[in-house]
């Protein structure tokens, strides 16, 4: 990017001086903007189709202007457009190159048109795009999951992976591995509603607003919004140019997302430490340590929740921006891109690692079933079984607590006490009924609707897969 100054301003004609070399660096946005190059050139094609078509400019005129700005584009997919840094932004880089090109008519293309109708449609269209992006990457991860749950749930009950449950990082009950990824099925579903109910709602075009207040011109605002791709034009020219709730909108939904991932993360670098054991992560998403040789380090997840923080920055960012700016538009708005694009270059990374790493993922059956088994995971079955009987739930929790009290002391599971320990708890109880309640049966009685019985996951599994069917 080169910086000269010998060209006059774009929109020069009331100043005397020259722009101070350091407020000209401070004012630039060339520098992240120049990523709207072909959203701009998309809205100024519609916007001189438009022109030529209600008589404003002659066909001649947009004929020249159209070709004009097809070799700008040319140049900049070529990688030899020349960004200048004292043309400010992308919308003033491509006006002066296409005045370069073919001369004076290139100013008729600002005609019945601002800057700031101008920026607010190509971000419009890059942030309708990157929702509908992320939506699309979303769903690829959640099909992953999808196929996941379906591996590890098996062909029967008895080829089911069972995980412990937890609830405050302690062991609280069995579940099956399936449940666990259709719960992330459930949440990544979510996600890419957000981000395609986003996109519906900034479905709609400000180009024609102009500066704030519209135009006195003849333009058709309708023809422009259907060239583009947008349903409608925005109804009210003040919003048009001076709101950027779409913006806000898709970064609460990246927020989430970058929520759930880490969530993900936390339990994916938990799960594969020595002291867990219960799964292995592939050496392609892994990385080694420069002095300790044995290490194997989760970077991929590590990195997946770090990154989460500056998602969450970049919502509040430009939260903090917009809370405090007049209608219409203010200079503060050039600060509503570079979040926008960090997070959807960050989410569009993450999500693709995950849909790769997640399917070389291998999971120890034995140590995460051993692990459920463990910290009286089926206390709550042995309650309920008394309450079954008719003893009232909450003396059948005490007495249960009474019995975990004694295990825990002498280091026993439940199913190894004795039988006269158990009938002194309560007279239901034996060792016989204490054996039997093992974590296999407590997953098989999870069968309330949505819960963790094999037989309702495999229902969620088949559910979930007719939903993705198109």
């Amino acid at each position: 990017m080169t910086s000269q100054t010998n060209d006059k301003k774009l929109w020069g004609g009331r100043f005397a001086e020259a722009t101070d070399r350091l407020v000209e660096l401070f004012n630039a946005s060339v520098g992240f903007d120049q990523r709207l190059a072909e959203h701009d050139i998309r809205g100024s094609l519609a916007h001189v189709a438009m022109l030529g078509e209600v008589s404003i400019l002659s066909a001649e005129e947009v004929a020249q202007i159209e070709a004009g700005l097809r070799d700008v584009l040319s140049d900049i997919r070529a990688g030899t457009f020349e960004w200048r840094l004292d043309r400010e932004d992308v919308h003033m880089n491509v006006e002066a190159a296409l005045r370069d090109r073919i001369g004076p008519v290139a100013g008729k293309l600002h005609t019945a048109r601002s800057r700031n109708d101008q920026v607010a449609v190509d971000f419009r269209l890059f942030t309708k795009e990157a929702a509908l992006d992320l939506a699309s990457k979303t769903r690829a991860l959640r099909e992953v999951m999808l196929a996941e749950a379906d591996k590890y749930l098996g062909r029967g009950e008895q080829d089911a992976v069972i995980l412990p449950g937890y609830t405050h990082l302690q062991v609280a009950q069995p579940i099956l591995l399936s449940h666990w990824f259709m719960a992330y099925v459930a949440m990544l579903e979510r996600d890419e509603g957000r981000f395609r109910d986003a996109a519906e709602r900034m479905d709609e075009s400000p180009l024609g607003s102009s500066a704030l207040a519209g135009t006195p011109w003849p333009i058709d605002r309708h023809a422009t919004a259907a060239a583009l791709g947008f349903a409608r034009p925005t109804a009210n020219s003040l919003d048009g140019v001076g709101s950027r709730d779409f913006a806000l909108e898709f970064l609460s939904a990246c927020a989430i997302l970058s929520a759930h991932l880490s969530r993900l993360s936390e339990e994916l670098i938990l799960y594969s430490t020595f002291e867990f054991g219960f799964l292995t992560l592939p050496d392609s998403h892994t990385t080694g340590s420069s002095i300790m040789p044995q290490k194997k380090n989760p970077d991929v997840s590590e990195l997946a929740r770090g990154k989460a923080g500056r998602v969450f920055g970049n919502l509040m960012g430009l939260l903090t921006v917009v809370k405090g700016t007049p209608l219409a538009y203010n200079k503060d708005l050039q600060e509503d891109k570079e979040g926008v694009f960090d997070s959807y270059d960050t989410l569009s990374i993450v999500l693709r690692l995950y849909a790769e790493m997640l399917p070389k993922t291998v999971w120890h059956a034995e140590a995460t079933k051993a692990a459920a088994a463990r910290g009286y995971s089926t206390a709550t079955d042995v309650a309920d079984f008394l309450a079954r009987q008719g003893v009232p739930f909450r003396e059948a929790h005490e007495v249960v607590g009474g019995l975990v009290g004694v295990a825990s002391r002498s280091g026993r599971q439940l199913w190894e006490l004795t039988d006269d320990e158990l009938r002194a708890a309560h007279t239901l109880l034996s060792a016989e009924i204490a054996r039997q309640l093992t974590v296999e049966e407590s997953v098989k009685n999870r069968l309330s609707y949505g819960g963790s019985a094999p037989q309702r996951v495999r229902e969620a599994v088949d559910a979930a897969k007719a939903a993705l069917d198109p």
